[in-house]
């Protein structure tokens, strides 16, 4: 809860800094608040969870919460960076586009902490709210007003579907508190709206990360939105809404059984089928890294088929999957701006013109390809040998067919770099985005190069 209380008082500042016309200190500032914040939440992560149990009816502290809390703290830190370059044509609204991110950030930490099912909503409510706002953020342009409209519609129907179930589980369970829906699970007769309810909480979160079949908002609002907020969807948002799923279903006690592990195993080949043939045919980048997210969300829903020991597989395949989208977009928004050509072409002979960026660029996409040295090989690895040991070889061999095909879009873009004539001068490139690209893909190589960095961290 302290966690909760410093973002959200981090949050409010940046508001006031607005009122005090204090906008040359607001990025400054804020990044001093969440590196504050970081400290703290690495804090208590080293105090038992017991010795503080003033909220434990709404939040707790555990090892989950504060793993991928630290993961969220961290994009979003890499997020403000870039938001004082990015947003300088809009200099009376920065202070709310900075707040929106805090507040985006306090739903997240409370998506992972919840013990209890109203605490979560609200959670995914603020995320999605903020979310909302900064994909219509540039009102003037069509595509942006379409794609705020778009995910607006398409999270609302999946926030309704959520709460719908959320009603079934307290109509059968009498309490929103999850530790007592645990005990009561563990009941030889449940009542039918129960597994009903369940089943609709996990329909509205695969909503959420785009997994097919679900996904169809997901490539429209991604290219319409302004580049940072699809690089806020792609990594921050995603990572969450996939962590909750999984503490969903863990903290509720739903045994997945047999028909229900089918499910998630065609959900998860539709993911990744879907996603990277679908990305094949894309020219626009934003596209078609939201087509590759949807293929990592397939991935990434193969933990839930080995969910009481996959808590740490999957914080390790967010963070590789995180770090690199991040430093992906690092390079996308360094080079095409906001200006909302973000074709392959537009980064023809990068490779010349700006190499470090293009190696960026280049390390990035072979991370979420899966290629060694690189932290996306190995969290592929990990969750692979899991799904293996759970007796699915053949979702495992879809996996590195998928694998394989990523491979053709991602060298795509890398070819065009290196390959091709630039078709115009070089140009600046804000320092900001060097420095954020450069950060966030070396978190990724270091975390590929040392893994126990990451999955000692839940056990």
């Amino acid at each position: 809860m302290q966690t909760l209380i410093a973002i959200t008082a981090l949050g409010v500042f940046c508001l006031i800094a607005e009122i005090f016309n204090l906008r040359k200190l607001l990025v400054p500032v804020t990044v001093v608040g969440l590196l504050a914040v970081l400290g703290l939440t690495l804090q208590l992560w080293s105090i038992d969870p017991a010795l503080d149990t003033r909220y434990t009816s709404m939040i707790a502290v555990d090892g989950f919460a504060s793993a991928f809390s630290t993961l969220f703290v961290l994009l979003t830190l890499f997020l403000v960076l870039m938001s004082d370059t990015f947003y300088q044509e809009h200099p009376t609204k920065f202070s709310d586009f900075v707040a929106i991110k805090i507040f985006l950030l306090a739903g997240a930490v409370a998506m992972v902490s919840f013990t209890n099912l109203s605490m979560f909503f609200l959670g995914i409510e603020v995320l999605s709210i903020s979310l909302y706002v900064l994909a219509a953020s540039k009102r003037l342009d069509i595509k942006s007003n379409e794609a705020g409209m778009k995910y607006f519609l398409m999270g609302s129907f999946a926030s309704g579907i959520i709460l719908f179930g959320i009603c079934l589980i307290y109509g059968a369970m009498m309490s929103f508190d999850v530790t007592f829906i645990k005990e009561m699970s563990r009941s030889a007769e449940l009542p039918i709206w129960f597994p009903i309810g369940i089943i609709l909480v996990v329909i509205g979160m695969l909503f959420k990360i785009a997994a097919a079949p679900f996904h169809f908002w997901a490539p429209d609002v991604y290219e319409g939105s302004p580049a940072l907020t699809t690089a806020t969807m792609s990594t921050l948002a995603k990572v969450t809404a996939m962590a909750t799923l999984f503490k969903l279903l863990s903290v509720m006690n739903a045994d997945i059984d047999s028909k229900f592990q089918m499910v998630i195993v065609v959900v998860s080949i539709l993911s990744m089928s879907i996603g990277n043939l679908m990305a094949l045919r894309q020219d626009n980048v934003k596209r078609m890294l939201a087509f590759s997210g949807i293929s990592h969300a397939g991935f990434m829903l193969m933990a839930l088929l080995s969910i009481s020991n996959a808590g740490s597989m999957l914080l390790y395949y967010a963070a590789a999957y995180a770090l690199a989208g991040i430093a992906a977009f690092a390079v996308i928004v360094s080079v095409t701006g906001d200006g909302g050509n973000e074709t392959t072409a537009r980064f023809n002979g990068l490779g010349k013109t700006h190499p470090l960026l293009a190696a960026i660029l280049t390390a990035s996409l072979l991370s979420m390809a899966g290629i060694p040295i690189f932290s996306g090989f190995f969290a592929k690895f990990m969750l692979f040998s899991q799904t293996i040991q759970s007796g699915y070889l053949f979702l495992v061999i879809v996996g590195v067919i998928n694998s394989i095909i990523s491979v053709g879009y991602y060298f795509k873009l890398i070819l065009a770099m290196y390959t091709k004539e630039a078709g115009e001068g070089k140009q600046a490139v804000p320092l900001v985005y060097t420095i954020v690209a450069v950060l966030s893909i070396a978190f990724n190589i270091i975390i590929g190069l040392y893994p126990a960095l990451v999955t000692d961290l839940l056990g």
